[in-house]
């Protein structure tokens, strides 16, 4: 696993210490990476990719590796050296190894790494609870690593899926989707806002992050045609069944903003757009999410999103938009509508 490529993540740093573990004689295991970071080293190395980030499988598509996502038919070589990148959400890394004792051999060996601030420590105990073997591998970088042994495991890893009630709908929701198993204030302050604003008439709509799909279901039970975009498959799928279990139709598309759209056109745009990565404060989605919008609706069109009080998207929304209003302000969040050029 050696090569003059450097690893910009913590946590690939790591690995690249870790060439013997890759290593069986003259022959090298394939590497198949789970829920990783994009890291230039890492695409490098792996076969094969099993992510519920659509950027993540879109990059690895692009250097001709595999790229799977979990809701899809997934094939891991039996040889594989498989990778588990621990996520920050505690209940999302337990679904993660159980799915992944569901999809390998039993007794193959499952390696976790992360970082420390991300909760790699609680692995020891995650394990033990579920009644699996755990050996510390090494540790560097504020990183530690970790290996065990897949086996069946109870419940199986579709006991994850929470099913909840909100304004009249039933909403499907999965770890690793935004405010899982709980109804947004954010939103529920938009859609409050909605209900006064909205048209009776159809409209064209685009829900931008759709989450567990309450914006999208909200609208579709009032008949309007929405189209759903988001760039996690959990947050796609949760939509999905979301839908289903209210007997609603809707298109939903793995998509990074506008990404999937091309040249499409919208009545309406709504979301309540991502504002973290990781741990950081990111408003790249966000602000490609305004900037990009008048392309995007049809002449009179709107966008209309829910933000954090503090988040600066007036000064965007005046760069994009010929003007905007603040709808609704609880000192917590404001509703922003603008108006296409």
């Amino acid at each position: 696993m050696s090569g003059a490529t450097k690893s910009a993540s913590p946590s690939c740093q790591l690995l690249q210490r870790q060439d013997d573990m890759f290593e069986r004689g003259d022959t090298t295991e394939p590497l198949w990476a789970v829920a990783p970071p994009q890291d230039a080293w890492l695409m490098a190395q792996v076969q094969g990719v099993i992510s519920a980030d659509h950027a993540v499988l879109k990059a690895v598509q692009a250097n001709s590796k595999v790229a799977q996502s979990p809701f899809t038919q997934v094939s891991i070589p039996n040889d594989a050296r498989v990778v588990l990148f621990w996520p920050k959400a505690h209940e999302l890394g337990i679904w993660w190894l159980k799915w992944l004792c569901e999809h390998l051999s039993p007794g193959a060996t499952i390696n976790v790494v992360g970082e420390h601030q991300g909760g790699i420590k609680r692995v020891p105990k995650v394990l033990t609870e579920l009644g699996l073997n755990g050996d510390k591998i090494d540790s560097a970088r504020r990183c530690s690593l970790f290996a065990t042994q897949a086996q069946p495991l109870e419940p199986p890893s579709d006991a994850a899926w929470k099913t909840f009630d909100a304004l009249g709908l039933t909403l499907c929701s999965h770890p690793g989707v935004f405010g899982h198993g709980k109804f947004d204030e954010g939103t529920a302050l938009l859609l409050e806002t909605l209900a006064h604003k909205l048209a009776k008439k159809k409209r064209r709509i685009l829900d931008v992050g759709c989450g567990d799909g309450i914006i999208t279901a909200w609208l579709a039970q009032r008949g309007h045609e929405v189209t759903a975009v988001d760039i996690s498959e959990f947050a796609l799928e949760a939509t999905r069944k979301t839908l289903e279990a209210n007997q609603l139709t809707g298109r939903v598309l793995a998509s990074d903003v506008y990404q999937a759209l091309d040249d499409e056109r919208f009545d309406l745009i709504i979301s309540n757009p991502p504002f973290h990565q990781e741990r950081d404060i990111h408003y790249g989605a966000a602000g490609r999410l305004i900037s990009h919008a008048p392309s995007h609706l049809h002449r009179g069109g709107q966008l209309i999103l829910v933000a954090n009080a503090f988040l600066p998207y007036p000064e965007r929304l005046t760069l994009a938009f010929d003007h905007f209003e603040v709808l609704a302000d609880d000192r917590r969040f404001k509703v922003y509508w603008a108006g296409s050029r």
